[in-house]
């Protein structure tokens, strides 16, 4: 297939980051990475602006990792308790998911994270302190350390049922008296 070199003007996933020149298929080039100026044709004038490009990258990089340390420092600090709604015999009815901590991540922090970044390998459906990885940066993971509790506590649905022990339960059906 013919292919075409281009110099790419801001990060594409799975094809590169900017300012690197790229071999693509020449239909990819045209229809989607020209049209939407994520990329340009190598010709002298733009190899001249390469350069430029470099640097603009160097400072977004350097940018976005100074960021991901400061909101690292941020999540190492914070201490968070999630309740988790639990039987009688304390089996879990949910569980903590990914999803879950970027909420509560976003609301106490006020930093968007992506839920991919989260490495859970499951849900969290018992109690205890957990950590969990969360990959910010390339060369930044921070661990996130939290509290899962439970939202009834069993002891407390044991006491009740000690108050009344001449309660006798009830049949959802009622049995038809013999008439004889």
């Amino acid at each position: 297939m013919p292919s075409t070199e281009i110099i790419l003007t801001e990060n594409v996933p799975g094809l590169g980051a900017e300012a690197d020149v790229v071999k693509v298929r020449r239909g990819y080039a045209r229809n989607y990475l020209l049209p939407r100026g994520k990329a340009y044709e190598v010709t002298p004038a733009t190899l001249r602006e390469l350069d430029n490009l470099k640097k603009k990258r160097a400072e977004r990089e350097a940018r976005e990792l100074n960021d991901a340390e400061e909101l690292s420092r941020r999540i190492g600090k914070l201490h968070v308790t999630f309740t988790l709604a639990t039987g009688e015999s304390g089996k879990a009815f949910g569980s903590i998911t990914a999803q879950d901590i970027v909420t509560r991540l976003k609301n106490e922090l006020g930093a968007d994270i992506d839920r991919h970044k989260i490495v859970l390998e499951h849900p969290i459906k018992n109690t205890g302190e957990h950590e969990v990885s969360i990959k910010l940066h390339h060369d930044v993971v921070t661990k996130f350390k939290f509290q899962v509790k439970s939202a009834e506590e069993p002891k407390a649905e044991a006491e009740t049922t000690a108050e009344h022990p001449d309660k006798k339960h009830r049949s959802f059906f009622r049995r038809k008296k013999e008439t004889q």
